[in-house]
């Protein structure tokens, strides 16, 4: 498979969302320049993203903005729901499960973990939080496409072993630490300091 670059894949997510706007307005067709207009970026960035996929779009007319919205959620594998699971109950937690969002997008949260007795056996959102002690158990017969790590950075790293050695291949992390895992399995890391970081920098050089 082609690498593309990940900051060309995070515009074709934000490119979904502007066309799901367009479209609940009414809009059957939109220009390069207007998704670039929402995007904070230009017109040519949006056709040589588009590009790598295929040629999309007619000159003078634009884009239809049902046929690419289709094509988009295609090639970001959006055709499928995916079951996730979260380890960690903790505020960060808590927060992804009680998120609405998630299963509009596809992403169906199944299961959180934790190893504090008093959190074990609480309900949040329907789910109940489960002894993090039987997630090889679980998810031998249950099974998961993605996994959440929000646990302190210390046990961050065992907790993705454990994960791969269940065969999960996709792992957000916002565990504070870089998680090691094999090439074959994908982490997209939160770091919200660093995210901080960025702002700060751009405050302190406008």
């Amino acid at each position: 498979m082609r690498k593309i670059a990940e900051s060309t894949v995070r515009r074709l997510s934000l490119y979904l969302r502007f066309l799901e706007e367009f479209e609940e307005q009414g809009a059957s067709t939109v220009s390069s320049d207007a998704l670039a207009g929402r995007g904070g970026t230009t017109s040519a960035q949006v056709r040589k993203d588009l590009s790598f996929f295929g040629s999309f779009g007619k000159r003078g007319l634009g884009y239809e903005v049902p046929t690419l919205k289709t094509q988009l959620r295609e090639i970001l594998g959006l055709g499928r729901r995916y079951r996730v699971v979260v380890v960690g109950a903790g505020k960060i937690g808590s927060a992804l499960v009680q998120y609405g969002g998630f299963g509009a997008r596809g992403f169906d949260l199944v299961a959180i973990y934790d190893n504090d007795p008093k959190k074990i056996g609480k309900l949040w959102n329907g789910l109940t939080v489960r002894d993090a002690a039987q997630l090889e158990k679980d998810l031998k017969h249950e099974h998961a496409d993605i996994a959440a790590i929000v646990t302190p950075g210390d046990a961050a790293q065992a907790v993705a072993d454990r994960l791969v050695a269940c065969g999960i291949n996709a792992i957000l992390n916002f565990a504070p630490v870089q998680l090691q895992v094999p090439e074959s399995v994908a982490v997209k890391t939160v770091n919200l300091v660093l995210e901080l970081e960025a702002l700060s920098y751009v405050l302190a050089n406008r």
